[in-house]
This record gives C-alpha cells, structure tokens and sequence, in this order.
C-alpha cells in the first residue's frame, strides 16, 4: 500500500508541475537499466540481443535531454552504455553479448544515481539519496511489470505462430494422405480398365492415367477432391469408349 499512494502522489506530481529536463533523463536511464538488466538475465543470444536494443533506445532517448540537464557524468556514461550495447547486435555467442550487457548494466545502475543526484541538486545529501531510491525502486517496479506485460505479449505472438504452423503442417500431412488415397484409386482403375479390355480381346492402346503433374499440395481440399474426380470420370468414359468399340 505505501508504493500504491506513493506512486499516486508521484503521477500526481508529474500531472501538476511537469517533468524536467532531468526528470524525463532520469525516467529513459531508469528504463534502459530495466532492459539490460533483463537482458543480462536472459537465457538465450536472441533475447538478450531483443532486450539490449531496447536499453539502447532508452539510452539514446535520455541523451537528448541529458545535454540540457546539466549533468555531465551521467551524460558520459550514457555514452558509454551506447557503445556497448552498439556491440551487441553483432555477436555470435551468448557469451560474447552478455560481456557487454554486464558492463553497460553496471554503468546504467549508475548514471541513474547520477541523474538522481542532479535532479536532487545535493550530493551528500543522505536523506535526498534514500528518498531518491525508493522512487527509483518504485519507477523500476513499474517499468519492469511494463515489460513483463510486453513478454507476455511476445510469448502469446510465439504461441499463435507455432499454432499456426502445426496447423498448416496437419493440412498439408492431409492433402498427401488424400492425393495418396486418389492415386492408389486411380492405378487399381486402370489396372482393371485395362486387364478388362485384354479379356475382352480388344485391339486398343493401353489405358493411361490422366493426371497432370501440379503441384496439388498448394490448393484446398476441394480443389484436389475436383482434380482427381475429373480425371477419374474421363478415365472412365476412355474406357467405356474402347469397351463399345470392341463391342462393336
């Protein structure tokens, strides 16, 4: 509960008097640590690289109003934090990202407390520090229940991908089963057709399937059930036509 209102008067305060130039450096530090430090938390390179780029961005974002807010150190950290994450992309093993990640995560940790000892205007002010930390911590809490609500996210999209790819995996296994089914069909006809025309002793030319060489896998069911039902009907007309010549 003493978050709860804490965070209601700060909101309130942001509503009230506006953010600074420092307030809106502070809240871009304090996000880019958010996402390094998820980043060096990560257990795999893609993850690691997805939430680096995002402090990166945060850490660009603070720059911007870092110049005009008259604080120096926390500015060349910043710098620093961008070179490094800058590195990031172009990795190739997990090891090799989280080196980086690790160093700019200890250097966001402190241009934050840069940032919050300019926006507090005392450096050995302990009761400015502590009060500066527990808005920190509350800004962090926030920030990081932000991101797990973009995970969730993410992880939904995944799941509705790998869904989508099962199903179209369950289709396609289908129509083979189907076109397998139409060809075994389709020979045992035409075996007989032509096994029939022999006993009849018909001079005729034997019987050949009539199916044409598409690719039947890229069209529906109802599309292959029409292909093959087609080629079985002209089959069967050939047939009854050299069946009624040798009748003849």
């Amino acid at each position: 509960m003493k978050n709860y209102y804490l965070l209601l008067v700060l909101m309130m305060s942001n509503i009230s008097f506006g953010q600074t130039a420092c307030d809106e450096s502070n809240s871009y530090l304090v996000n880019a640590y958010s996402h390094v430090k998820d980043a060096y938390d990560s257990n795999n390179v893609d993850h690691l690289k997805y939430y680096s780029n995002r402090s990166l961005e945060a850490f660009k974002l603070s720059k911007k109003t870092l110049s005009t807010c008259n604080c120096q150190t926390a500015l060349d950290l910043t710098d620093q934090g961008i070179e490094l994450l800058a590195k990031v992309e172009d990795v190739e093993t997990f090891e090799d990202g989280r080196f980086y990640v690790k160093r700019a995560r200890d250097i966001s940790k402190e241009s934050v407390i840069e940032i919050d000892k300019c926006n507090a205007g005392l450096y050995d002010n302990t009761d400015a520090t502590a009060e500066n930390d527990e808005l920190y911590n509350l800004k962090n809490e926030q920030l990081r229940l932000k991101q797990q609500q973009d995970a969730l996210k993410l992880k939904e999209e995944q799941i509705k991908m790998k869904l989508a790819e099962q199903k179209e995996k369950e289709l396609t296994l289908k129509k083979k089963q189907l076109i397998l089914s139409y060809k075994t069909v389709t020979s045992a006809n035409i075996k007989t057709y032509n096994e029939t025309l022999k006993v009849c002793d018909c001079n005729h030319e034997a019987l050949k399937d009539f199916d044409e060489s598409n690719d039947l896998l890229s069209q529906s069911i109802e599309d292959i059930k029409h292909h093959f039902n087609t080629s079985l009907k002209k089959m069967a007309s050939n047939y009854l036509s050299q069946l009624e010549i040798c009748n003849n």
